[in-house]
């Protein structure tokens, strides 16, 4: 099969977000014994939380990599093409390597009741990628984290990344049920990294380590001290220990603490945490791809997101003047989301991206009012309004991955997507 005929397939099966949709890991371990079971005998870090958790894949899969570890690094969604969610030493896998996977995995999956998900499919593709490539992956669960299609592994190291509400009407409407759920991947003896939480989080998450004799490893407890964050990354120091990081926004010093804690407890070598922390990157977050005016990609989609990329534009971006380019899913915490976002904008175009779960611009006008906000019903209509903007001005685009995915294509197609060169310069 060929990879778009691959890609269209996956396309039909839907995902778990979906009316209806079955959860459980028994369809997926029956997938895998029939694919003889690639995952087993793997090293695996097995990564959970509501946001900063595909940063926190990123910033350790590089250290990984820095440390000459054939690594694989398996996230969701992708921006553009599904051949980001599974990469091998930082580099997408090909179209027909990821043609080839599915393949394999669909013959088996024919012979199954019930043909496995969207996400069932690609996390079995990735761990046949990881088993014969890798010596090590990364694995970022893709909601929750009991349930969820990865948490068939058995992981040498588990970590929660910041947990907050999202998806409640999958993992409940509390804290403590969602982190319930993202603790659902601790393992037996593995050791658990846990970003700062809110106490009901912590709580739970300390509660399931105890259970399950997991030694638990609290970020807060790491001495940091020297923090610099300018618009473009951070540096720190932990434990006497100098760091940089690549990843733009405060924010990501609490997902580079827990990437360089767990990379500690791997034993990789201070020298390789640090390079890979510095080389990191990580597309669709805070990412720099045009200047003059300078266009920006963030794809906050919760109220917790929305509150870290608000925070960022009040330290770095107040003098200048900025515009928001907005679309949101139906299923988001979109008041919530636009509350802190919008009051920041002098300009906002709202979209939406060419997604069913996609909610229309006129609602989102409707539900949250703004005195300068623009419809735009198309995510290539909203750019051509961004072009608009005046050359000192920042734009960004956000409240969804799915306008940024889409938005980083036409971009990239339009002007080349260079981060380093996009950056504007400091006032």
């Amino acid at each position: 099969m060929s990879y778009p005929d691959s890609v269209r397939y996956l396309y039909s099966l839907g995902n778990e977000l979906k009316a209806g949709a079955k959860w459980g890991l028994e369809r997926m371990q029956i997938l895998l014994d029939a694919l003889g079971n690639p995952e087993q005998g793997g090293r695996f870090v097995h990564v959970a939380g509501t946001n900063g958790k595909g940063s926190t894949c990123a910033m350790i899969a590089s250290m990984l990599k820095s440390a000459g570890l054939h690594t694989g690094l398996y996230t969701s969604p992708h921006l553009i093409e599904p051949t980001e969610r599974i990469q091998v030493d930082g580099v997408p896998v090909t179209p027909e390597e990821f043609a080839r996977a599915f393949q394999v995995v669909h013959q088996a999956a024919e012979q199954m009741d019930g043909h496995p998900s969207y996400f069932e499919t690609v996390t079995a593709m990735a761990l046949l990628v990881f088993g014969a490539r890798c010596e090590i992956g990364v694995m970022e669960v893709g909601l929750g984290g009991r349930l969820d299609a990865t948490n068939v592994i058995e992981p040498e190291l588990c970590v929660i990344a910041p947990v907050a509400y999202d998806h409640e009407a999958f993992l409940g409407n509390t804290i403590e049920s969602i982190a319930s759920e993202k603790a659902g991947i601790i393992k037996r003896g593995a050791p658990v990294v846990m970003a700062q939480q809110t106490p009901a989080a912590e709580a739970v998450i300390a509660k399931r380590a105890q259970e399950m004799g997991a030694r638990l490893i609290r970020t807060e407890d790491a001495r940091i001290s020297d923090v610099s964050v300018t618009p473009y990354g951070s540096s720190f120091t932990i434990d006497g220990l100098k760091y940089e990081c690549g990843l733009a926004g405060r924010h990501q010093i609490e997902n580079a603490k827990s990437a360089i804690l767990a990379c500690r407890e791997l034993g990789m070598a201070q020298d390789a945490i640090r390079e890979g922390l510095r080389k990191v990157h990580w597309a669709g977050r805070l990412e720099f791809i045009s200047r003059e005016p300078a266009f920006v990609l963030d794809g906050a989609h919760n109220p917790a997101a929305a509150g870290a990329l608000a925070q960022y534009i009040r330290e770095f971006w107040a003098e200048r003047p900025v515009w928001l380019v907005y679309g949101a899913m139906r299923d988001k915490a979109i008041e919530e989301v636009t509350a802190q976002l919008f009051p920041l904008a002098e300009r906002l175009i709202v979209t939406a991206a060419d997604f069913p779960r996609a909610l229309r611009p006129e609602a989102i006008v409707e539900m949250a009012p703004h005195k300068n906000a623009t419809v735009a019903g198309t995510v290539g209509a909203a750019i051509r309004l961004a072009e608009e903007a005046p050359r000192d001005a920042i734009v960004f685009f956000t409240g969804s991955l799915f306008v940024v995915g889409e938005a980083r294509a036409l971009l990239a197609g339009k002007m080349g997507v260079h981060e380093e060169a996009a950056r504007p310069a400091i006032r």
